[in-house]
């Protein structure tokens, strides 16, 4: 990494918001995710997220073009995996929301499979994780920073500041479902919120692959 580790720092930073801030399918799932549960839940599954970006960081820096290399013949594959699991977990959210809400089952009756820390973590790792054009994106970005040889510190702080600006990010989208689910707080606002969060996750979805 060209820079130093200062350079490494800041180059890091804007790596990780660059393949953070854009508003997908994940982002929705972790906003209304955390407001149908928990600030607690909705955290961990912002780390989850986070965690997925830093190892394909790491990948990509130690790694580089062999990885990307290694990646791309299953992308498409990964990409029709991703879309399957997100528009599961939006059909079964609207479909779990509409049950209860014609039952007359309290806000907590509505969660999903999610609905822990743990499982919360592990289920967005694993969505994130499906996404290959996140270790592309990083790739590009630390071919392009390299010089003739990369150095060890800096490729390590360039790593740690990617995720820690993917996981600053991920975490203020969970703090807004938070503020949603709190003023969201009746059974009707419960489900519009589910089934809204359901159709938005369900198009972002099949964005994915068109």
């Amino acid at each position: 990494m060209s820079g130093g580790p200062g350079g490494a720092f800041l180059a890091g930073l804007l790596a990780g918001y660059g393949v953070a801030v854009p508003v997908g399918a994940i982002a929705a799932l972790l906003v209304s995710l955390t407001a149908r549960t928990s600030l607690r839940v909705g955290a961990a599954a912002a780390l989850g997220v986070a965690t997925a970006d830093g190892v394909y960081c790491a990948l990509a820096v130690v790694g580089g073009t062999a990885v990307a290399h290694l990646i791309e013949p299953v992308s498409g594959p990964l990409r029709w995996a991703a879309m399957v699991v997100l528009l599961g977990l939006a059909a079964r959210t609207a479909w779990t929301a509409w049950r209860h809400h014609r039952e007359g089952a309290t806000p907590a009756d509505t969660r999903t499979g999610l609905h822990t820390p743990g499982r919360a973590y592990l289920g967005l790792l694993a969505l994130t994780v499906l996404n290959p054009s996140t270790v592309v994106y990083f790739t590009a970005l630390v071919l392009g920073r390299q010089g003739g040889s990369t150095d060890a510190v800096s490729a390590v702080v360039f790593v740690v500041a990617a995720f820690a600006a993917s996981a600053s990010w991920q975490l203020l989208l969970a703090a807004g479902g938070g503020l949603l689910g709190r003023v969201l707080t009746g059974p009707r606002g419960r489900f519009a919120t589910a089934v809204g969060s359901s159709v938005v996750i369900a198009v972002l979805a099949v964005g994915l692959i068109v």
